[in-house]
């Protein structure tokens, strides 16, 4: 009896050798009509998220991928979070991806980001990115921006700045963040948050520590934290869109004011559906915008010859101005006029490419330099690959507002995507710009900063500062 249940444990023992062995097997040797982009797929499950999240301590490409870049090539296999993925840092082939969005690939996240900003509302095709689309630009495009943002991001920016010159010292990023917050949130729904009882903003920082981890909803773990940020938002949106929904108070004329009338003859713009779209709009402004001012004011603070010709140039609009038509507002046309100015900003959105990558999804096999991508694979397109392209960009590492005199169109087309491409590209882009400009000027003509500490800066893998960025701002006349 015991030799048979020695024959029995053994020919169990030898099955599940054999299996694990396949599984590793296939697991680093995908199926594939084709030959694969060269790379590795890591450890079964965890794949290479290990190395891709360890920090780099510089602006440079994150050394995840710059390792790769050397030794497969612009097009590399690898596996992260548990998905199958090829990176590519090729600028040819990622505009062909954006140029052909809803026919080669269609966007995705990974799940950890999908789970926390829900895949069908991110993803929306067709109609519903249409009317999205819409919508963001209705109440911060051009025209919006033009007739009425301008003036109001002004104001906003002072009193902000005021605020900042009564403390000893602030964080660049998380104040900049809360700044950019209580103004996106006020202009979305009407949220005043000196009234609420939940900090919000809060629960907004660092949220790209959990979005960039394994979906794992574990207590202790970053997208615990994550999620359960989130949750708060998320319910504080539904409070209040359930609040209007009931009341029909006075129109407030925000996105929540619309949303709130389309949902009567949109079909798919249910209550959740409506709350995730705001909570990801937020979160593109929160992040983004925050990280390229401060990296910007970082930067001026490095070089004050830079700093100087931007303070002139904005002088130069106040002296105009006060010559012709003395006016305490900014006008559209001056904030077309800030030549050196939009170099500044273009230099800063180049470099704080603060995402680690774009994420598409492969609706068919895709054939590119005698490589097949399959159908279900992800690609990831590098922001930071190509914005740091040496052949794009002489010294890209190097902060040089100047290059942008001389850079053409067709240079950048394909190397700067600082608000993605194709038909997804940003809505949202103009009115980051102008932001980002009005900042400028209230801050160089108002007011002066000092450093006080931290400053370097970090790609774990999404770029930041390792010990934040703390300056002392006073006002010029005080």
């Amino acid at each position: 009896m015991e030799i048979m249940w020695s024959h029995v444990w053994l020919c169990a023992i030898s099955l599940l050798v054999v299996s694990v062995t396949m599984w590793i097997y296939r697991w680093w040797n995908p199926k594939c009509k084709g030959i694969l982009p060269p790379g590795s797929m890591g450890l079964p499950l965890l794949g290479e998220t290990l190395s891709f999240l360890v920090t780099g301590n510089s602006i440079d490409i994150h050394p995840f991928v710059k390792e790769r870049m050397n030794r497969y090539g612009p097009l590399f296999k690898t596996s992260l979070a548990g998905r199958s993925i090829v990176i590519s840092t090729d600028p040819d082939f990622n505009n062909l991806l954006f140029q052909q969005e809803g026919k080669l690939v269609e966007m995705w996240y990974l799940d950890s980001f999908a789970k926390l900003l829900r895949q069908d509302t991110t993803a929306a095709s067709g109609y519903v990115h249409k009317y999205l689309r819409h919508v963001v630009l209705n109440h911060f495009g051009v025209e919006t921006l033009k007739g009425k943002l301008l003036p109001q991001l002004e104001y906003t920016i002072n009193r902000g700045l005021q605020e900042w010159a009564k403390l000893p010292e602030i964080e660049v990023k998380d104040q900049c963040a809360a700044m950019i917050f209580g103004f996106t949130a006020k202009h979305m729904f009407s949220y005043e948050p000196e009234k609420s009882e939940e900090n919000i903003v809060g629960n907004f920082s660092n949220f790209l520590e959990g979005l960039m981890s394994f979906p794992l909803r574990i207590p202790g773990t970053a997208f615990y934290r994550c999620g359960k940020r989130q949750q708060k938002i998320i319910k504080l949106i539904t409070n209040l869109l359930e609040e209007r929904m009931k009341s029909h108070p006075e129109a407030r004329g925000d996105f929540l004011d619309q949303f709130v009338e389309d949902m009567r003859t949109e079909a798919f713009l249910t209550k959740e559906f409506a709350t995730h779209v705001l909570f990801g709009i937020l979160l593109a402004s929160f992040e983004t915008i925050s990280s390229t001012l401060a990296l910007a004011l970082k930067y001026l603070s490095d070089y004050p010859t830079l700093l100087q010709q931007l303070t002139e140039e904005h002088e130069e609009i106040l002296k105009k101005r006060k010559d012709g038509n003395p006016r305490d507002g900014l006008l559209w046309t001056e904030y077309k006029s800030m030549t050196f100015t939009h170099y500044v900003i273009n230099e800063s959105l180049r470099l704080a490419n603060v995402a680690p990558g774009i994420l598409r999804r492969v609706m068919k096999d895709i054939h590119v330099n005698g490589y097949t991508i399959p159908k279900g694979w992800a690609i990831m397109a590098v922001p930071a690959a190509l914005q740091l392209n040496p052949n794009a960009f002489e010294g890209p590492l190097a902060f040089n507002p100047s290059r942008w005199k001389n850079i053409g169109s067709n240079a950048t087309a394909k190397n700067f995507m600082p608000f993605g491409g194709g038909n997804r590209a940003c809505a949202g882009a103009e009115f980051s710009k102008v932001l980002l400009a009005v900042f400028l000027h209230v801050l160089v003509t108002k007011y002066r900063w000092t450093k006080i500490k931290g400053g370097d800066l970090v790609r774990a893998p999404a770029l930041g500062f390792a010990n934040g960025f703390y300056v002392n701002v006073s006002e010029k006349d005080a």
